[in-house]
């Protein structure tokens, strides 16, 4: 009788550097070994969202531009044309083991709006209700460059979160985190990361990946937030030999880096507003009364009173930074006024909270 999963519900990210060969061509069998080992979980009861690189890149390798062009046009051209090649390899390889899986497109403006965040989460939650493998990758063709995810790690701590899931893989072409530079001599690979870990110890190389937009410290940002939320992850090498089963029985037979989870779990609305950071409408400065009373054990709301100056346009509804006077970032919010109204009653004993505590996140 086989190990049971210690997980049943899990994100598992591919980077472009596992999926592409030096050539810039996909590499078509480690595809099938991370299919082949997707299917094995799913027969053992796991469900897997699979979030994938490799679009940009394998468009790259289809056409060359017929003139010189900007970043952006570039990576539109190469991702519409990859895209396609990239999902139909995935159904294939899904429909040789007799899995369905479906495509799930999308931008990072979808996660800004609370019912567009609410929409996919259900769409995905369909798919794996009816035994389909989401395939999620970022819509390049229409993204916006401002509003572009940093990359595709960033996608899979965000659809972790909103699923609500229980581990996070990400699969790249290094062993995990190390305490300097893989190549460097004397650096050590970390096998376990505990919450609130000091990160001043670990010399994270900023080096990004030769075909996607990440690199280490954005992983390591990521999956410090995903365990601060209660979430486990996995930094791993995606070329060694069954290292999803690995991971998911907690055999432990090869290296990577576990972020251990933090007991704390977050609400479904606090996770959504924890990486919403980029669509702030605008922002409160606070008081230090009010300071004092959000950072104590006690959960309160923040009250008008409390708020000192307000900057930036924003509706009732819209999501706010909270600050302290010296300009250090507390945390976000969702206002329950618009800042013209703020700016009339700031300082004043309205009844109503201007953030209730259940749309309070705290930094």
């Amino acid at each position: 009788m086989g190990i049971s999963p210690l997980y049943k519900k899990i994100v598992v990210k591919v980077g472009s550097n596992v999926l592409t060969r030096e050539d810039g061509m996909l590499n078509l069998s480690r595809m099938a070994h991370i299919v082949g080992q997707i299917t094995q979980l799913k027969k053992e009861g796991v469900q897997v969202i699979l979030v994938t690189s490799g679009a940009v890149a394998a468009g790259r390798a289809e056409v060359d531009p017929v003139k010189k062009l900007d970043p952006v046009s570039s990576r539109q051209l190469w991702s519409a044309v990859g895209q396609v090649k990239l999902i139909n390899r995935y159904a294939e390889l899904f429909q040789e083991q007799g899995v369905i899986c479906a495509q799930v497109l999308t931008t990072k403006e979808n996660f800004g709006d609370r019912l567009h965040y609410l929409n996919m989460r259900n769409c995905m939650q369909t798919l794996l209700e009816n035994d389909v493998v989401p395939v999620v990758n970022e819509n390049d063709t229409i993204s916006v460059t401002e509003l572009m995810f940093t990359d595709n790690d960033e996608l899979s701590g965000l659809i972790a979160s909103m699923m609500d899931m229980e581990a996070l893989v990400i699969l790249s072409n290094v062993d995990g985190v190390y305490t300097a530079a893989p190549d460097q001599p004397g650096s050590e690979l970390i096998r376990t990361i505990y919450p609130n870990h000091n990160s001043g110890k670990i010399s994270i190389s900023a080096k990004k990946s030769d075909f996607g937009r990440g690199g280490m410290l954005t992983k390591y940002h990521i999956a410090a937030k995903l365990a601060g939320q209660g979430i486990s992850v996995f930094i791993a090498n995606g070329f060694r030999e069954k290292i999803l089963a690995e991971i998911i029985h907690g055999t432990n037979q090869s290296p990577f880096t576990h972020f251990l989870p933090s007991s704390k779990k977050s609400s479904g609305v606090r996770k959504w507003l924890s990486h919403s950071d980029d669509f702030a409408r605008g922002e409160v400065v606070i008081n230090d009364g009010a300071c004092a009373a959000l950072l104590s054990d006690k959960a309160v709301s923040l009250l008008m009173i409390g708020i000192s100056s307000v900057s930036g346009y924003f509706k009732d509804g819209d999501i706010v930074r909270i600050k302290d006077g010296n300009g250090k970032l507390l945390g976000l919010g969702k206002a329950s006024y618009s800042s013209d109204e703020t700016l009339e009653e700031k300082g004043g004993k309205k009844t109503k909270p201007f953030i209730h505590y259940d749309y309070l996140y705290l930094i």
